[in-house]
Order: C-alpha cells, then structure tokens, then sequence
C-alpha cells in the first residue's frame, strides 16, 4: 500500500556540469562522533540506507571525519547496500595532523593524490562522485592544487570538484583551470556571511552551494535548548554554544518557535525551509542519528513559505544578534574570508 504521507524528494543540478542530486543531502560526520557519541558501522549504515529509501542520494563524507578515517569506512559499507549508480558520493581531502600534533592544511599535488587513492581504497569504490578540497592551504597556490584534482578527473577517478570554505579569490583561480561544480560553505538563518560575496560569484560562475551546518549545528533542531550536549560534543566548547552567549541565542531559537507554530511546523523544519527557499542551487545537508529527526526533516519541503514569511523568518534571527563567532577555535583560521592563496 502506498504510503500517502511520503514526501517525494526532488532532483535539481547542483552547479552547471552535470552532477544532479537530491535536494536535501545527509552529512555523515556526526554517524562518527563529533558532536555525540560515535555509532557503530551497523547503525551509521542503518541510517545511510533510510535516507536513500525516502530519496536522499546525495551523502557527505570526508576522510578526516571519525577516527582513523572511521566514517568513510562506514559510508562504504553502506554503499554495497545501495545501487551505487544513484548515489551521488561527496567526500573530501585537506587536512593533515603537523609533526606537533596540531590540525593542518595541506593541499599539494602530492597530498591530493594520496588522499584521494586512500578514499577510493576505503569507501571501496572506483570513483568519487564530488571530490572538495576541504580547506584552502594558503601556502600552496590554487592552481597547482586544481592541476592535480583536473588529473584525477581525466583519469576517472573523480566526476566533480568541489571546495569548501574558499575565499573570492581562490574560487576564481581554481574555476580557471577546471570548472568547479559545488561549494561547500556554513549557510543557516543564523550563519549568513556568504550571502553578499560568495553566493553572488557562484550564481555568476554557475557553481552551486551545498550548505553544512543548516541547523546551526543543530541549535534550531533544539541541541543544547531542548536537549542537553553529550559531554563529549565539540559544541560544548563552540563560542555560540558556551554559557553567556547560549542564553543570548536561546531568545533567537524562541522567536523561531513562535513562527513555527504559525506555519504548522517546528523549528528545524521551519530553518530547513527557509535554506531551501533560498534558491534551487542551495543545497543544505543536516546530518541526523536518528530516523524520527530524518522524517522530521525531510518534511521540511513541505512547509511553503512567501516572500513576507521570508522576511519575517530572517528578521527574526537577526544576524548582528547572534552571539558568538561561527567557527569553533579548531578551525576559525580556516575560514574563507583567510583563504587566499600565493599567486603562482
């Protein structure tokens, strides 16, 4: 019997060279720990397949997510329960752990390719479909990064390329030498910098927009307001998770409660919807351990909302009120307004 209460996932291109994908996709870093405790491969697969059997085919992973690169492991073991065909499988390279054991960047040819057999060789596949460079390595020029992800292209190992949290600058350079088909960048009611410089140069270069963190990290699917953080969350020590600025934002997350009510959903809902409406080239992907949070999100597509309920949503979150920087201290450095590379 059919299941009338189904909501039916659309396709859009995401960029313009081809690559077509759901129009929600599943980030899988949090299957691994990160912000709660890690699932077993079991679970975290569980989960991968319901996704894909209420149409999400779009899946997110990258080779730094989980311990001893834990989550690809996982994401591919999914995978051989999946036709791999429709699935469009996004991973990404960059960081590196430095000799004195501190978080790094680096994005020589050399490290491209070697992170990019050992994905391959993990997720058990013979191509990537969305390759990103996670984040920029300012010391290494652009183009020599992009020569060797072009190489990778040719040869059949990788579809597309994609970068996260790219400067202006950089994005330009890199879509010289090959086009560059997604962005991946922190987008959400309350992380909304990309608007003017970044989301502007992507429609005018046809790259599309793939939104982490569409939930704020979760905060307007009610963690840390609702629910309490896991001890061993890194959002317990993220800027707009910590005491003073918690009780700041939490009159944000109550303003978006009361509208959500307005419109016959709940906060995360009503915070997906709003992404969504942003444009068809915007791509949010949330991440979820649980299947009740997937069902509850995906009807995200069903609220509807006008141009005035736009508005009355962003003002309602107003970015300036927002307290705490976006980044957590691990990665703040990182951040696109810094990735700027040498000319080469």
């Amino acid at each position: 019997m059919e299941d009338k209460s189904r909501i039916e996932i659309p396709r859009v291109k995401l960029g313009s060279q081809g690559l077509e994908v759901s129009i929600l996709g599943l980030g899988c870093a949090g299957l691994s720990g990160l912000l709660n405790a890690p699932l077993s491969h079991e679970a975290g697969s569980s989960i991968i397949k319901e996704a894909y059997n209420r149409g999400i085919t779009f899946i997110d992973t990258a080779d730094i997510y989980g311990h001893n690169h834990d989550n690809e492991l996982m994401v591919g073991k999914a995978l051989k329960q999946l036709p791999r065909e429709k699935v469009q499988l996004a991973t990404k390279f960059g960081f590196t752990t430095l000799e004195d054991g501190q978080l790094g960047i680096r994005g020589t040819p050399e490290y491209v390719r070697e992170c990019c057999e050992a994905s391959l060789k993990r997720l058990d596949v013979e191509y990537i479909d969305l390759y990103y460079q996670h984040r920029v390595d300012t010391s290494v020029p652009i183009e020599d990064t992009m020569e060797e992800l072009k190489k990778l292209v040719e040869e059949g190992k990788i579809k597309y390329i994609g970068l996260s949290e790219a400067s202006p600058d950089t994005i330009r350079r890199a879509h010289a030498v090959h086009p560059i088909t997604a962005l991946q960048m922190e987008y959400s009611l309350w992380t909304r910098e990309i608007e003017d410089d970044i989301i502007t140069l992507s429609r005018e270069l046809g790259i599309g927009i793939v939104a982490y963190s569409p939930l704020g990290h979760g905060f307007f699917g009610g963690k840390a307001v609702v629910e309490s953080l896991p001890s061993e969350s890194l959002l317990v020590s993220h800027p707009r998770f910590t005491r003073e600025n918690l009780e700041k934002n939490k009159v944000i997350y109550s303003r978006l409660e009361n509208l959500a009510v307005k419109h016959a959903s709940n906060p995360p809902q009503l915070a997906l919807a709003w992404l969504l409406h942003q444009g068809k080239d915007i791509i949010p992907i949330f991440g979820t351990t649980k299947v009740q949070n997937l069902d509850n999100n995906i009807r995200s597509l069903a609220v509807k909302l006008t141009k005035e309920d736009l508005k009355e949503i962003s003002d309602a979150v107003p970015v300036d009120e927002v307290a705490g920087e976006r980044e957590h201290s691990l990665t703040s450095k990182y951040a696109w307004k810094f990735a700027d590379t040498p000319s080469k």
